[in-house]
């Protein structure tokens, strides 16, 4: 490619050589990600991904796009970009998951000021890293560099992956039925939601997020950087051994529980929660003293501790639980489905 190089579109601020100079850096970590299935490597037109549908009667997939959001603010205040890549994957790849499907592969898109080949190669690393603990292959993407959009030094983060599930396996919320036991599996703090909400209640600048905060132990930066969790193989390993009995997943992203919870209900099936078994982080205890935010707001934004909520079945929540406990899994039943509106409650 050296003879691809124009100097009037350089002095327009795109450098078409940046964009090479990316490629090489990122091969490896893309090349990591591969899993069966995979066709050619990085640089065509599209990325090729051949399914293996052995074993599956009707094969659907299952899609999901998603971004970081203003989280990004964070990582470019630390100037630290190596985990912001594996909060895209997880948006994308946990929501694929509630219905019960495997990610195959994901692609991602990376907006820029300006390329600087090394900050896209630690932002590709982040995805690499999460898409290999999703079990998923990252089989392309986009960097495009727009200057005079957005300032030289920030960037913006989206992605898109694609799941399969056999149509019989599809987690359909009419199996959500009154007696079914709520369990959570606990999230690593904020995940990608709410942050600009957060960066209004804690006003993180270049001196604040590098202080350390002892409620947290560690620095406000560290905490608020922290990256989402993936609950890719924890939930597809829940499904193999107790198939049936796991009749609805929600992964809790904006809009907090209140809103996310109840997407894997039928009509008529409310949620009972109870907020003290919630595992609650300090993060937002801090976030809601500081920033003066009602109890009902904090749970409308965030996920205060949750990262999943599972509707299994009741008479099944304690096995359940118990083999999460021996997978390591610090989950927790927190509550019960009734007969009601269709919606969720959380008590105190």
């Amino acid at each position: 490619m050296q003879e691809s190089h124009s100097e009037s579109y350089a002095a327009a601020g795109v450098d078409v050589t940046a964009g090479y100079r990316q490629v090489e850096l990122i091969k490896p970590m893309v090349k990591s990600t591969y899993r069966d299935g995979v066709l050619g490597g990085i640089g065509g037109f599209g990325g090729l991904f051949e399914p293996r549908l052995a074993g599956l009667k009707r094969p659907v997939f299952v899609s999901g796009a998603d971004g970081v959001g203003t989280k990004l603010k964070i990582a470019f205040l630390l100037d630290k970009h190596d985990t912001i890549g594996i909060d895209c994957v997880a948006m994308c790849v946990n929501d694929i998951v509630c219905a019960g499907a495997e990610p195959l592969f994901f692609l991602d898109y990376i907006a820029c000021g300006k390329n600087v080949p090394e900050i896209t190669a630690e932002i590709v690393k982040g995805v690499a890293s999460g898409c290999v603990e999703a079990g998923c292959a990252l089989v392309g993407g986009e960097t495009a560099e727009h200057p005079g959009m957005m300032p030289e030094d920030e960037y913006d983060l989206a992605g898109f992956s694609v799941g399969i599930v056999d149509y019989d396996n599809i987690l359909d919320p009419k199996n959500v039925k009154p007696g079914d036991a709520l369990l959570a599996l606990p999230s690593s703090g904020l995940h990608s939601n709410g942050f600009s909400l957060v960066r209004k209640a804690l006003a993180p600048d270049k001196n604040n997020v590098n202080a350390y905060v002892a409620e947290l132990g560690k620095t406000l930066g560290e905490e608020l950087l922290t990256p989402t969790r993936i609950y890719v193989k924890t939930v597809l390993n829940l499904l193999k051994t107790h198939g049936k009995a796991i009749h609805g997943v929600s992964h809790i992203t904006g809009g907090g529980i209140f809103e996310n919870a109840p997407r894997c209900l039928p009509d008529g099936i409310h949620m009972v929660i109870d907020a003290k078994k919630l595992a609650q982080k300090p993060i937002f205890d801090i976030i809601a003293a500081k920033g003066s935010v009602p109890t009902r707001d904090m749970y409308n934004t965030f996920n205060m501790g949750v990262g999943m909520i599972l509707a299994v079945d009741g008479a099944k929540a304690d096995e359940i639980l118990r083999d999460l406990a021996s997978a390591g899994e610090a989950a927790a039943i927190v509550g019960e489905c009734v007969a009601g509106e269709t919606g969720v409650t959380i008590g105190s």
